[in-house]
């Protein structure tokens, strides 16, 4: 069951597709992906926070790095999380910025009972735009997307390195990549309507103010069945925070399907290292906030059976703020039976299409 919402945003009266079903635990839900714009209140704060597989890889890493250095936390939130943590770990001072101007003020009214000392230093501004010195040992900085690069890593870590880091200096988390695997959208929310979860309609009403009109939006799929996969994960974009690490990539790869069923798209997630030795964290198998990501590719499903390949090619150019990245995708997926089928999306940071895939027609219906 799934009921038609009106919501007003900028001047814009929209119909969204609802699901009024509550949220349970485990329940496969969608939402608007909210990591990548500047709407974050206190429910998404709590979710990165009591993120135990997030913040558990976050503080080991700062236990080994931390002691006795100069830490840099860009993206400090209204808690200074990372801040606090490093100087827990044995920092002598942690910098942290905050460019949210109500995030920043909740951290400067919290700063006095998190850190009498006047060990941290806090600053209001994008980190790519601010000047500071002396230069910081490490930079610690969860400004990573459940499509890694979404919120502009790739871009600030490099100017971080170039600008604020002192040489040799290293980065936390070290490496982010993001995996793709062939699915159908509906298989990924069984026995369930595809539609917004209620409780994310807000939020996709802020992103759309933020913006000043909609756009296809991408869907993040909360505890989608990785039963529904056709094809194993392959990787489609790699972040080297500590190594080569690209602003702008370009990836084509061959995946081939695992199962007989349908597809109309891909399902990314993302693998995360702190330090270059453990092992990730998984965003499709562990529960954590980071979110698996489907992006529409076929206008209907498209029979597969398993030897079927998918030729994928994803591609991350910087979007026209120079900091977040607009994705690129190209596909071609070969059939046993000697047919191909082409399909092209390009999904930016803000702005572009709106309704012009039947998927998005559907979530966002017009009037009769």
């Amino acid at each position: 069951m799934r009921s038609i919402q009106e919501i007003e945003t900028r001047g814009h009266s929209l119909r969204v597709c609802v699901d009024p079903e509550p949220e349970q635990e485990g329940r496969p839900t969608l939402w608007p992906s909210v990591g990548e714009y500047p709407i974050y209140d206190p429910f998404l704060y709590t979710t990165m926070t009591t993120d135990d597989e997030r913040n558990k890889r976050f503080r080991a890493a700062l236990s080994q790095l931390a002691p006795d250095k100069r830490i840099l936390d860009i993206g400090t939130g209204q808690d200074l999380l990372w801040a606090r943590e490093g100087l827990q770990a044995g920092a002598r001072h942690a910098l942290a910025l905050e460019v949210i101007e109500d995030a920043f003020h909740k951290a400067a009214a919290n700063l006095p009972s998190f850190d009498p000392q006047d060990r941290i230093t806090l600053l209001l501004g994008q980190s790519t735009h601010l000047q500071f010195a002396p230069r910081a040992d490490v930079c610690v900085a969860e400004i990573i997307g459940s499509l890694a690069g979404a919120e502009g890593a790739a871009a600030v870590l490099t100017d971080a390195r170039n600008r604020h880091l002192e040489p040799g200096g290293l980065v936390v988390p070290h490496r982010a990549v993001t995996l793709a695997a062939a699915v159908r959208l509906a298989d990924l929310l069984p026995e369930q309507p595809v539609a917004f979860a209620e409780a994310s309609v807000p939020y996709l009403r802020s992103i759309f103010d933020w913006h000043g009109a909609p756009f296809d939006v991408r869907l993040r799929v909360e505890n989608p069945s990785a039963s529904a996969l056709l094809s194993e994960g392959a990787p489609v974009e790699v972040l080297d925070f500590n190594g080569d690490l690209q602003t702008e990539q370009r990836t084509t790869t061959r995946i081939a399907i695992t199962r007989p069923g349908h597809m109309d798209g891909v399902l990314t997630w993302l693998n995360l290292w702190c330090l270059p030795d453990e092992a990730p964290l998984d965003a499709l198998h562990m529960k954590t906030n980071w979110a698996t990501i489907y992006l529409p590719l076929f206008d209907n499903p498209v029979p597969v059976a398993a030897g079927d390949v998918l030729e994928l090619t994803f591609a991350a150019t910087l979007s026209d703020d120079g900091v977040h990245p607009d994705y690129h995708l190209s596909a071609d997926l070969h059939t046993a039976d000697g047919q191909q089928h082409h399909a092209t999306l390009a999904s930016p940071h803000h702005g572009g299409s709106f309704r012009a895939h039947p998927i998005y027609q559907a979530l966002f219906p017009q009037a009769d």
